[in-house]
């Protein structure tokens, strides 16, 4: 198993058998934001509107990368239609991205072909040599139930990147044929080599009494997987009651 794992508050990119390396720093825990250190000539990108701040010395370019049908794709995936790229131009310089809902800011080095599958709105940030790109779910009980519909986000190296998730992150390596059922909405990424499918829940009390629909989702291994707390779907369904209505003015 590849290891994509950092030290959450920040560090150096690690590589394997040499190479470049980026600094990063994560602050922040319920709205985190990640701090690159850029070197000269080194460039990230991000999400139109992405760049929460930076010092001076970085060129911005703006495009719609893969054309149209690319930025249509990306739309469908949650991501904007431009992309926009941030080129360190001084000896050095300073550019952070801001989580854009409570959670997690999660730092992967991928190797060259190695790729990550995750939600759609998960991708932060990443080198402009990582691919952003939209992944079609085949099954279609999964992407009719499961809770992420058919159209996820599919992120491949080399290169570093940076997902967002939904409140605390809990990752798990599922062994060959290991299977974890999953609520609606608590999955955030996974790797290719992870099935992704439905299945019914047993029951006739169970589906009209255990607040957990008709469905769950379920992960089968091998493959490493992460879950999050609290999906910004879920969080939205709890506030609903406490906000004023036009009825009650």
């Amino acid at each position: 198993m590849k290891d994509y794992w950092y030290h959450p508050g920040g560090g150096e990119k690690k590589t394997n058998g040499g190479g470049s390396f980026m600094k990063y720093e994560i602050r922040g825990n319920t709205l985190p934001v990640v701090i690159l250190t850029l070197e000269k000539g080194e460039s990230v990108f991000t999400e139109s509107g992405g760049m929460a701040w930076m010092s001076d010395g970085f060129e911005m370019k703006t495009n719609m990368e893969g054309g149209l049908f690319g930025g249509i794709a990306r739309k469908l995936a949650g991501e904007t239609i431009f992309m926009t790229t941030y080129t360190c131009k001084k000896q050095h310089g300073i550019i952070a991205f801001a989580s854009s809902f409570p959670g997690k800011i999660i730092p992967l080095q991928l190797s060259a072909g190695q790729s990550i599958i995750c939600q759609k709105k998960a991708f932060l940030c990443a080198e402009r040599t990582v691919k952003l790109e939209i992944f079609f779910r085949k099954k279609l009980g999964a992407g009719l139930f499961g809770g992420e519909g058919f159209i996820l986000e599919k992120v491949t190296g080399p290169g570093m990147c940076f997902i967002e998730m939904d409140g605390e992150v809990v990752e798990y390596d599922l062994a060959p044929g290991e299977i974890m059922k999953v609520d609606t909405g608590h999955i955030a990424m996974f790797e290719p080599t992870v099935d992704f499918d439905i299945e019914m829940i047993r029951g006739f009390t169970n589906i009209l009494f255990g607040g957990e629909g008709l469905f769950l989702s379920t992960l089968r291994g091998p493959g490493r997987i992460w879950l999050q707390s609290m999906p910004l779907q879920n969080l939205a369904a709890r506030l609903i009651p406490y906000l004023p209505s036009s009825s009650s003015s």
